[in-house]
Order: structure tokens, then sequence, then C-alpha cells
């Protein structure tokens, strides 16, 4: 589970880095500035959440693949893709109906960091 995690939290790292330059370069001009914002919303959640899912590989080394750890990482896995991935497809798209599932990704995110710091208590 620590190489799972730390190779698709440092995968999706490298795709925030490359949407976060694609977004600075190439859609400035063409999003309006609100619809720019939200493009950068969701880099910057998909940026920290990729890197706590490295963390979350990097802690499954030390306690031997604990399975709230590894909820923990699914539940950030699944955060980056509903809510970062919903305003990528909002901003695009122009579709607002996107917007309506990205509070389930938010939910994900808050599970993840409940779940991890259950670990911290039980298990350091």
């Amino acid at each position: 589970m620590a190489k799972l995690f730390i190779s698709l939290g440092s995968i999706l790292a490298f795709l925030g880095v490359a949407l976060g330059a694609f977004g600075a370069h190439a859609l400035k001009s063409r999003l309006t500035p609100d619809m720019m914002k939200i493009f950068e919303t969701g880099v910057q959640y998909h940026m920290l959440h990729a890197i706590a899912l490295v963390m979350v590989g990097i802690i499954s080394h030390w306690l031997n693949d604990s399975q709230l750890l590894a909820w923990s990482g699914r539940m950030f896995l699944a955060g980056i893709i509903i809510f970062p991935g919903s305003l990528y497809v909002l901003t695009m798209t122009g579709i607002r109906t996107f917007g309506a599932i990205t509070p389930i990704g938010g939910l994900a995110f808050l599970a993840g960091w409940f779940l991890l710091a259950v670990v911290a208590l039980k298990q350091m």
C-alpha cells in the first residue's frame, strides 16, 4: 500500500503541476476571471491532497499498512477525482451542474483527514 499511495500521489502531483501550468498559460486568456479562480481552486486542492496521499504512503510504510490509513488514502484519492475534477470539468464546459458534485469531493477530503487523525491518535 505504501508504494501505491506514494506512486499515485506523485503522479497526481505531476498532473497538478501540469494542469496549473496549463491554466496559467493556455486558459488565462480563454476563461473569465471567475472561471479562472475556480480552476485555480481546483489545482490548489489537487496539489495539497496529492501531497497528502504521498504522506499517507510514507506513514503506511511505518505502520505496516493500517486499514484506517488505507481508507484515509482512498478518501484523498476519491476527493482528488471528485473535487478538483468537477471544477476542471465545470471550467472547461461551463456546465454548472458539475459544481453540484464538488462538495462530495470535499466530504471525501474531510473523511481522509479525519481518518488520518484517528490513525495518529491510535497508533502513533
